[in-house]
């Protein structure tokens, strides 16, 4: 008998994509048309560094332009490679159009370990991936929106973006051309935080419904519940820390490269990503147990498990003895579709990437909207807002002279309700909406059909079926 073969991240993303249209009615040629990635571009350039010239290998691909710009972040990572990237771009299209922000999907990569490179060197390297990318249009306000993502973060965005400008003088909305950029570069408050913040908006939406929650096996409300956390980066770190100071929940595990961190009464993510930053690991953190092979943990009981890290942590070799019945994937790809097998088969319900980790693309949305608008958002309305609300307040303040001692405002209602929304109130507030809107409708079709009986499937079928009426749109 034939050993099983995990299939690779590329065939899991085309699998679980066919999964979704086995359940739908598309016309002939169309399926393959939105599965099928456009285009990759394949660089090779130079840069002179220590004294010799070093080749770099880096990938840009354009999985649909069904809608323009396209948009997909730019990962750093020695895996880069075509394969991945393709996968990538192909979720992207399908998370742009699951969330309903108006992107095609792409994906970017270079094939490179930052961490071997001092800031300067980066610098250099980046400039020059961005010029190969942008004079072939492959960065551009109107036509490709690259972004943070593994590897890369405000710093290089700001590089890239810089470039672009030096390349395109005349362009008014070069600032456009790149989101995830820091804010006095014309980024967006809380773009940073947004994945992360997504995953938390997603929790909250997922235990707004009881009968979803009620297939999970887990009762009740999110605060008390006790959560694994694989990789404390950028998106890990912000869900935890979100999660556990707002929602109540108990982080009782954090997995990183080094090994694994367990304490049952609750870890200090604050803490623990300080230690990080100083020491390069978990090991050695004082206050909890370390297991120097991390995987293992993410075994561990508990009733939420939030892969944050790389794909393919969770496969057919560890699946079935994964014991949290709730995962939400907060990284890219984190569950291989053998593993999704697996794990529907056991009953565990997994909120999909594709949803999961759309908080980073919406707030980008939001920042190239800014950027196209020349003007932050709440710069026009906050005082007026402030302004109405004052009127309120005083109404209140002379009923309440009247009265006397038989009522009063609340304690800090006046100074909560006064203050008009910031720039930041606005984003979260965009983001929760969304979260919101783009959950009901794979819930929708959960609970409709019998023949979807996941959130992934739910939410492919949604998104192809968003991406099928775009080029039927457009005569195809």
């Amino acid at each position: 008998m034939e050993a099983l073969r995990e299939p690779s991240f590329r065939e899991s993303v085309d699998l679980m994509f066919n999964r979704a249209v086995s359940v739908m009615d598309l016309p002939p040629g169309l399926e393959e048309k939105i599965r099928v990635c456009n285009a990759t571009y394949t660089v090779r350039f130079g840069v002179r560094l220590r004294g010799r010239i070093q080749t770099f290998t880096g990938y840009r691909s354009v999985h649909s332009e069904h809608m323009e710009p396209v948009k997909g972040g730019i990962r750093y990572a020695i895996s880069v490679n075509q394969d991945e990237v393709e996968a990538l771009a192909a979720l992207m299209t399908y998370k742009c159009a699951l969330v309903e922000t108006p992107f095609g999907g792409s994906k970017g990569g270079l094939c490179i370990d930052p961490r071997e490179y001092d800031e300067h060197e980066l610098e250099l390297i980046t400039r020059r991936f961005a010029y190969e990318l942008a004079k072939r249009d492959l960065i551009n306000p109107a036509q490709n929106v690259p972004a943070p993502d593994m590897g890369t973060g405000e710093r290089e965005m700001a590089w890239i973006a810089d470039q672009y400008r030096r390349m395109n003088t005349t362009d008014i909305n070069a600032n456009a051309c790149v989101t995830g950029k820091p804010i006095h570069a014309g980024g967006i408050q809380g773009r940073v935080e947004a994945t992360g913040r997504g995953v938390q908006y997603a929790l909250r939406e997922f235990f707004r419904h009881p009968e979803d929650v009620a297939e999970s096996g887990l009762g009740g409300k999110l605060d008390g519940k006790r959560a694994v956390v694989q990789g404390l980066g950028n998106v890990g770190y912000h869900a935890a820390r979100f999660l556990s100071e707002e929602d109540g929940v108990i982080v009782t595990a954090i997995v990183e490269r080094d090994g694994a961190l367990i304490d049952d009464n609750g870890l200090d993510v604050e803490a623990v990503r300080n230690w990080i930053a100083s020491h390069g690991g978990v090991k050695g953190y004082p206050g909890a147990s370390y297991v120097a092979n991390g995987s293992v943990v993410l075994e561990k009981e508990c009733d939420i498990l939030i892969p944050a890290a790389l794909e393919g942590v969770i496969s057919m070799n560890n699946a079935e003895r994964i014991a949290a019945p709730l995962i939400i994937e907060a990284a890219n790809g984190p569950i291989t579709a053998g593993a999704d097998e697996i794990l529907r088969r056991k009953g565990t319900v997994i909120i999909p990437d594709l949803y999961a980790n759309a908080g980073g693309v919406t707030v980008s949305y939001f920042e190239w909207v800014k950027n196209l608008n020349h003007i932050r958002f709440g710069r026009m309305q906050r005082r007026q807002e402030e302004a109405r609300h004052q009127l309120l307040v005083d109404e209140l303040e002379r009923l309440d002279r009247y009265l006397g001692d038989s009522w009063s405002m609340t304690p800090r209602f006046k100074e909560r309700y006064l203050r008009g929304a910031d720039e930041l109130e606005l984003v979260r507030s965009g983001l929760d909406d969304t979260m919101r809107a783009a959950y009901q409708s794979m819930h929708e079709i959960w609970r409709e059909r019998d023949d979807i009986t996941d959130l992934r499937t739910a939410a492919y079928v949604v998104a192809i079926q968003r991406v099928a009426l775009s080029y039927r749109a457009k005569g195809l």
